[in-house]
């Protein structure tokens, strides 16, 4: 029996994530610094962690309803309304999910019939093409550009609109470029919209992570949030990665339809996790805001360190990455950094990784020590000097 051959097509020809390939080799070279993964080096802040632990003392080790602990949906749409003037009910119009990524999953599966096509603007997360994918969906991508300040405009959102459009996906604040969109940019896309039954999913799992401006989400617009999924998580506000958690809040219709799938393939998302949520939304968010306002330090030094070395870079005000331009040295992205890896030791990400339109770019991630990023941009500073 050939196995291989009987394998799904959909999943033999998909590529493995871009981000992993760098991680798993620096997990085997100890001495090695990595600007390579998203996740960041706080420890989930203790009474967040007690919660956790005393509702396993409790005995709380049971399944939760399928959308989640009420107690748990209840909060997350307090701290939706409180910190971004979106309402939403707990109860139908709420999804606690196995992560973030969980839930862009079951919002794809519940809106994408093959064929439908799914507008993606890159570079952006892993995720969207391949779930696109599976799904059976046709996965569109908008580039979007430096000069632009990567972000998805209305004109280069009109030109990718076919009568096969069926969903957008609003990656920001963005993963790789750093990139985020006021709210005169939304409204902008949002007039695009509003003449169209074009749903959209805006991921706004950054949210909490914006440096010298507040987050606007594209729900709160007038008449887009019917349209729009919600999709959002614990991992990166609330250093809250290996907990899993993630939620999706939208109308009642849709969020029926990735409940129901959610039903049959997880049943529930951990329960542990869901208590120590809870505490996280209810008082949670001065650790969020300590944890900003140190990445926003992190941000300047690395962005300065960039310059200096001699690497083109736009100035990220979302999240925590940024996403220098490395065509100087002559090299592709891949070629980049499997010789800065190799002759250096530092590990980032290749900007193709997130789409063919990330050519020419990598992704450096913040969340690392003040210490470890200053001593790989000596490493950089270095690489780069050789090979301009």
């Amino acid at each position: 029996m050939n196995i291989k051959s009987m394998l799904s097509p959909a999943v033999t020809g998909m590529k493995p994530s871009g981000i992993r390939k760098f991680f798993d080799i620096v997990s085997t070279m100890p001495d090695a610094i990595s600007l390579g993964v998203g996740e960041p080096d706080f420890v989930t802040p203790w009474h967040i962690r007690d919660a956790g632990i005393y509702s396993l003392e409790k005995g709380k080790t049971y399944y939760t309803s399928n959308s989640g602990l009420l107690e748990l949906r209840e909060e997350i749409c307090n701290y939706l309304a409180r910190r971004f003037g979106v309402s939403y009910a707990p109860e139908g119009e709420v999804v606690v999910t196995v992560g973030g990524s969980e839930a862009i999953d079951l919002c794809i599966r519940a809106l994408i019939s093959p064929g439908d096509e799914v507008l993606i603007p890159e570079p952006s997360f892993v995720c969207y093409t391949p779930c696109t994918q599976l799904a059976g969906g046709v996965p569109v991508p908008i580039v979007t550009k430096a000069e632009d300040n990567f972000k998805l405009t209305p004109k280069a959102l009109k030109a990718a609109i076919t009568p096969r459009t069926k969903l957008l996906i609003l990656p920001f604040p963005n993963n790789p470029t750093g990139a985020v969109m006021t709210e005169d940019d939304l409204r902008g896309i949002a007039d695009v919209l509003r003449d169209t039954n074009i749903f959209v999913l805006s991921d706004e799992i950054y949210a909490e992570l914006t440096y010298g401006m507040r987050h606007f989400s594209f729900a709160h617009i007038k008449g887009m949030k019917e349209r729009t999924i919600l999709v959002s998580g614990f991992s990166k506000a609330f250093a809250m990665t290996g907990w899993r958690l993630g939620y999706a809040c939208g109308h009642k219709d849709i969020i029926s339809a990735m409940t129901k799938i959610h039903q049959y393939a997880i049943m529930s998302s951990p329960t542990t996790s869901q208590f120590a949520a809870i505490e996280a939304m209810k008082n949670g968010e001065a650790d969020a805001e300590e944890m900003a306002a140190e990445y926003d330090h992190r941000r300047r030094i690395i962005l300065e360190g960039i310059r200096q070395i001699g690497l083109s870079c736009f100035e990220p005000f979302g999240a925590f990455y940024i996403f220098p331009d490395i065509t100087v040295t002559g090299m592709d992205s891949e070629e980049f950094c499997e010789a800065l890896l190799r002759e250096e030791k530092v590990a980032v990400v290749p900007g193709t990784a997130f789409g063919s339109s990330g050519e020419g770019f990598v992704r450096c991630s913040y969340a690392y020590s003040i210490s470890s990023i200053n001593k790989a941009l000596e490493r950089i500073d270095r690489f780069v000097s050789r090979h301009k």
